[in-house]
């Protein structure tokens, strides 16, 4: 099978579509953006090949291939099959003013949470809810916020540009009576979490990276008691703002319109607006969720469809 397909569409309006589909195993989000931005500016510029020199190949020399079966616990095999999973992908947008409208609403809190963790945290509130209309209670939801590690790990450096999937999950847990429904409290859950996350990861040995990012999944996405539980909610939210992607222009103008996800999992993605300084969402949903999500007060308040 193959690690990586592109695809081009030409469109009778004159349209073009470029699809990139990739083993998440072999490349992140880091790395698809960054190949994808750099070569479209090697089409524009008509950079020669031999000047190609954007990311290192040097991540199997910091870590090298070893028996992650002596690491991390077996999977649960999930009870319905993946590929059956049937999901709807709802795009929606939140203006600038709905942002400051949203920071008014969390108040005052010990830091300054960013425009990402703020909307992350409100449609984690409207997934809880709408999760409680669902089964009649609420129930315990891990949230995954992926982390690019590589300017995170002060003491590797030389993995700042490595090409390939170098990316851990932050485990944000909702457990009701112990964690409160309010915005400004979900924010700083969120915060605390990735930060605690980055903290555990930041190892001065290869070794001890690889061991602390496997004692992560197996205290979360593995354990029985949290993913491998089918009494628990399970999501991931993806913030792309800031990748080099509104740049990605190959000569025919920059991209007008994008569309994320693995087509598996339930996920959302947060990418810059085309135009404007507001920000774009993406919820790739399960079918019997996507009334109960769009139902949602905050997401009715906060966004346009």
């Amino acid at each position: 099978m193959p690690i990586v397909i592109v695809q081009i569409t030409e469109f009778e309006c004159g349209g073009l579509a470029l699809s990139m589909s990739h083993a998440h195993t072999a490349m992140d989000g880091f790395t698809t953006f960054t190949f994808i931005n750099e070569w479209s500016k090697m089409c524009r510029l008509e950079i020669p090949e031999k000047k190609i020199d954007f990311l290192s190949f040097n991540l199997p020399d910091v870590f090298p291939s070893r028996d992650l079966s002596k690491l991390l616990l077996p999977r649960v095999p999930p009870k319905e099959n993946r590929a059956e999973a049937k999901l709807v992908a709802k795009r929606l947008y939140i203006n600038e003013d709905s942002i400051s409208r949203l920071r008014e609403e969390v108040g005052n809190i010990c830091f300054k949470p960013s425009r990402v963790e703020m909307i992350i945290a409100l449609l984690w509130r409207a997934l809880i809810r709408a999760s409680e209309k669902k089964h009649g209670h609420l129930r315990r939801f891990l949230l995954g916020v992926p982390i690019n590690l590589r300017p995170k790990l002060i003491s590797l450096p030389q993995v700042e540009k490595s090409f390939g999937n170098f990316v851990i999950e932050a485990p944000v847990k909702f457990v009701p009576g112990e964690n409160n429904m309010e915005l400004r409290d979900l924010v700083k859950l969120i915060h605390d979490t990735v930060k605690e996350t980055i903290i555990a990861c930041d190892k001065t040995s290869p070794e001890d990276v690889v061991t602390a990012v496997a004692n992560i999944y197996n205290r979360s996405f593995i354990a029985p008691e949290w993913g491998g539980s089918e009494e628990v909610d399970m999501y991931t939210s993806s913030s792309l703002c800031r990748f080099p992607i509104q740049e990605s222009d190959f000569g025919w103008g920059r991209p007008c319109l994008m569309h994320f996800g693995s087509r598996h999992d339930q996920c959302c993605w947060l990418y810059d607006a085309e135009c404007g300084n507001g920000i774009c969402v993406q919820m790739d949903l399960k079918e019997t969720n996507v009334h109960l999500f769009e139902c949602e007060h905050d997401i009715k308040a906060f966004f346009e469809f």
